[in-house]
């Protein structure tokens, strides 16, 4: 039975391009949603330049035929404006003139006419009040990607003969024919399926907590190089620091992409901040000049010309995540780093002054060409599909990119672990030759004692 889908307006926000993704089914969208849209359209953030993108696409549509009897769309459905059922009955209480429950009113409408509706919508609570009236109901997500638990992680663990485990420190290298997986589903072994750049823990068969660690390099198993570097004072900890310890000191021409996802307290913007200054300050190489730090939940529009002072100034308080852990990286004697709180804070300043580290909103990236920049996207799972797309363009030649954030802390509404932007890039990237990426856990959080308390048990 062909469906009927009716689009919320938080949809169309989010991927303009919904309108074509129903196949032969009919889309529909009630006068209410055309309302919103228009509310939009002068807006200057990705919003608005979504609204306006529908606005063209619907328009074009338009021409085709009648909006209010439906026009062709390309998979075989049709497209309309639905603008009756004004007496359909919906709970008293519920005010009819709120957007979502006219919305909502429509789909009921539909359905007491025989159609077999399904309302779309990015709104929890949409989809629960949709519920509650016997409206069936889904989200929406512009591209394929799994369940967070599902998703890839950039790490494996693999089991070899103790003869294997000798070789590979020998030959610095061991092809996948000699690794065995262990499938918790199946309960058994079997040779692995792996992506280049996949990161691999090493277990001994007869000796499991004899280990190595190694990646796939698309032939075979080779050894970390960084594993054990020193940054700024800095060491690796456990595992997951030392798979992004190789991610962020392989050079530009080898990982120009780089993306980490973890909890909160698994230092991934410690270690992306060392790593990028270690290789300015330190090493003096000339191969990056700046490190460049954007947040995507900076006020990217007018509003932040409400706040005074200059650009850097305003974003200020925004990266104030940022500036802790530099003051961990300025002074590495932890017994003496907060006695002089003054001569903290003009090391740090310092940094800026001198352009080696600048901040910029997200949205500043647009049009730009980033070149032989050390650029750290923070907090990277409040992008936006298309956020993350345009940014990872904007990369040029000798530039490296690191894409951070912890899904579990979605900030931005209409994003969750599937349709984020870092999660997106990640699923997507996976197997790319010019992208390293790892999943840090809950326990290689190294913030504090509580802290990894707190990661475990809330």
């Amino acid at each position: 039975m062909k469906r009927t889908y009716v689009l919320d307006t938080n949809v169309i926000l989010y991927s303009p391009a919904a309108l074509m993704s129903f196949g032969d089914n009919d889309v529909v969208i009630p006068e209410v949603v055309l309302e919103e849209l228009d509310s939009f359209k002068k807006d200057k953030t990705d919003l608005g330049a979504n609204a306006r993108y529908a606005a063209r696409l619907i328009d074009r549509l338009r021409k085709l035929g009648n909006l209010n009897t439906g026009v062709d769309l390309p998979g075989g459905g049709k497209l309309r404006v639905e603008m009756n059922h004004y007496d359909t009955e919906l709970p008293i209480t519920w005010d009819k003139k709120k957007a979502d429950n006219r919305i909502i009113q429509v789909c009921k409408g539909l359905k007491e006419k025989g159609e077999d509706v399904y309302l779309i919508t990015k709104d929890t609570f949409e989809r629960i009040k949709a519920d509650i009236v016997n409206i069936k109901v889904e989200d929406f997500y512009e591209k394929v990607v799994p369940e967070y638990d599902n998703q890839y992680t950039g790490r494996i663990e693999v089991y070899l003969s103790s003869e294997s485990l000798e070789k590979f420190f020998h030959e610095k290298k061991i092809s996948l024919e000699k690794l065995l997986f262990y499938s918790e589903e199946d309960q058994k072994y079997s040779v692995p399926t792996l992506e280049v750049n996949q990161f691999v823990i090493l277990h001994n068969m007869d000796n499991p907590k004899q280990t190595a660690l190694g990646r796939f390099d698309g032939k075979d198993i080779v050894p970390l190089i960084f594993k054990d570097m020193n940054l700024m004072g800095i060491n690796p900890r456990n595992v997951g620091q030392r798979f992004m310890l190789e991610c962020l000191c392989s050079n530009a021409e080898k990982a120009p992409l780089v993306i980490i996802k973890g909890p909160a307290g698994t230092a991934k913007t410690l270690f992306s901040l060392a790593a990028g200054l270690h290789k300015i300050i330190e090493e003096e190489s000339g191969e990056y000049r700046k490190i460049l730090i954007c947040r995507p939940n900076v006020t990217m529009d007018e509003e932040i010309g409400f706040l005074p002072g200059t650009e850097q100034e305003k974003i200020a308080p925004f990266m104030r995540p940022v500036y802790d852990n530099l003051q961990i990286l300025v002074d590495s004697d932890e017994k003496e780093r907060y006695k002089n709180e003054k001569e903290l804070d003009d090391k740090v300043n310092e940094l800026f002054q001198r352009r080696i580290i600048t901040t910029e909103a997200v949205a500043y990236l647009r049009g730009r060409s980033i070149v032989k920049n050390w650029v750290i996207i923070d907090e990277a799972q409040n992008l936006t599909p298309k956020q993350v797309k345009s940014i990872i363009t904007r990369v040029g030649e000798g530039s490296k990119l690191i894409l951070i954030g912890d899904p579990d802390q979605i900030d931005q509404p209409f994003l969750d672990s599937r349709s984020n932007g870092l999660c997106y890039a990640s699923e997507k990237m996976k197997g790319s030759p010019l992208c390293y990426q790892v999943t840090l856990k809950f326990d290689e959080c190294e913030r504090s004692v509580l802290a990894y308390e707190a990661a475990k048990r809330l």
